[in-house]
């Protein structure tokens, strides 16, 4: 019998994505997945799909009280949540200098705020059934982009609101785990591809494997059995983990010569291209987050 099957699991962002992929597995082993995404179509979609076995809400991470209601409906409808997985994240594009401040912003809050509302309505569920937290980081917490300044920053922080998150609660039974994925096929990362030809040099240009690509589905098969084995810590793909040994040496002048020797000319190309665009994010994150930004401002 699958580690996972008859757990039931929270999912922000799954609508889409690695959630959505990660949603299909887990209830293929036999779990229960209580979908939160903005993204109401693809959102029904999904619940379709899969059946009795899911469930689904919107709601918004950046409202606390719209995570807790996320929540609640996930005890509802299958009496409790052994798992939260707090996927929900997006990206902006451009230097410091360049970027929208809005827009980072609201990165931030998405991939930071946002995990610190979704394990904070979740954790007495949690804490009652001796759950596990898994907050999605990236990559960009060993080794920063650039360009991606607002990513760099707020997945950093989301990998150490896991290792204090992990202190907190392990005498409670509770296991944490961040999960670190380099570029996965996701709509994020294509928008990117679509948008930015700096993107596309930028991954054709790091040495290796590191502008490799990784499938979806190959994502959520590593999501899946970290959530079985309640790991501490999921890389995607494995090689990821030998980043963060060598995290302490990323950031010294060699470790960083790759990087500085393309910036000169991928950085001004990226603001460019931003500017032609006029948004710092893919249309339709920002078509979304637009949609979601009268909810958050309280009346007067």
């Amino acid at each position: 019998m699958s580690r996972v099957s008859g757990k039931v699991v929270l999912i922000t962002g799954g609508a889409r994505g690695v959630g959505a992929a990660t949603a299909r597995r887990l209830v293929a082993r036999g779990a229960k997945v209580v979908l939160v995404d903005l993204d109401r179509g693809p959102l029904a979609e999904l619940e379709a799909e899969l059946g009795a076995h899911a469930t689904s809400i919107t709601g918004d991470v950046l409202s606390l009280e719209q995570m807790e209601a996320a929540v609640a409906h996930g005890v509802q409808r299958f009496g409790g949540i052994d798992v939260c997985v707090a996927n929900a994240g997006i990206s902006s594009y451009g230097s410091v200098l360049a970027v929208d401040p809005a827009a980072f912003r609201q990165v931030v809050d998405v991939n930071l705020t946002g995990v610190f509302h979704t394990v904070r309505a979740a954790l007495p569920q949690l804490i009652e059934r001796r759950g596990y937290v898994l907050v999605v980081s990236s990559l960009a917490a060993y080794a920063a982009a650039p360009g991606l300044v607002a990513y760099n920053a707020s997945k950093a922080g989301a990998e150490h609101f896991a290792n204090a998150l992990r202190i907190e609660v392990a005498h409670r039974g509770v296991k944490v785990g961040s999960a670190h994925m380099s570029w996965i096929d996701t709509p994020l990362v294509r928008d990117a591809k679509q948008d930015l030809s700096a993107f596309r040099m930028m991954l054709d240009r790091l040495p290796g494997p590191l502008g490799q690509t990784t499938s979806v589905e190959a994502c959520a098969d590593a999501f899946v059995a970290g959530i079985g084995r309640r790991a501490t810590r999921v890389s995607v793909p494995r090689w990821v983990n030998a980043i963060r040994w060598l995290k302490p040496a990323m950031t010294t002048t060699l470790g960083e010569r790759e990087a500085r020797r393309h910036a000169p000319e991928i950085v001004p190309l990226m603001d460019q291209e931003v500017a032609a665009l006029g948004r710092s994010m893919s249309a339709r994150t920002a078509a979304l987050q637009s949609e979601a930004e009268p909810e958050r401002t309280p009346a007067p």
